[in-house]
């Protein structure tokens, strides 16, 4: 029955968020990139995000099935080299939330991903890759959204 529930919602939230396209997820997530260089060939990225309002952006580990989790997925490099997993920086929030049945975790305001990354030369390369996210309020959850990004490294 709570699978059944679920799923009515999901289908409800989803429908109310294309019809509010223009107001999409992408709408209320403001986006930076950058990468600092750490050494002659260490690096790290940060994917910033500057959330609108009252919405929340869902963590990587979002908690439970149902919201999207942020995920960043980067383009293959062959000059460079992702060094260990993408850790995450703000606020986190961890709250149960009936829509979903569960604990969410997600972040309001403000959050900063962070991507260490070994160049394999000192050549000059872009580190290409999207932020996949969705976020929520109290009341509806918007279309989930990408963001696509491009920034150079070692120069």
């Amino acid at each position: 029955m709570k699978k059944i529930a679920l799923i009515s919602f999901l289908s409800f939230v989803f429908s109310i968020g294309i019809s509010f396209s223009q107001t999409g997820s992408a709408k209320q997530v403001k986006w930076t990139a950058t990468a600092k260089k750490i050494s002659e060939k260490q690096f790290e990225l940060k994917l910033t995000a500057t959330i609108a309002g009252d919405f929340h952006l869902y963590a990587q580990d979002a908690g439970v099935e149902g919201p999207v989790p942020t995920k960043i997925v980067f383009t293959p490099n062959p000059l460079l080299i992702l060094d260990g997993k993408v850790t995450e920086t703000g606020k986190k929030i961890t709250k149960l939330e009936q829509a979903w049945d569960g604990k969410v975790n997600f972040y309001e305001k403000t959050v900063t991903f962070t991507q260490k990354i070994k160049g394999k030369t000192k050549a000059k390369t872009t580190i290409i890759g999207k932020v996949e996210f969705m976020v929520c309020n109290d009341e509806i959850c918007l279309p989930p959204s990408e963001y696509a990004f491009k920034v150079p490294i070692g120069q």
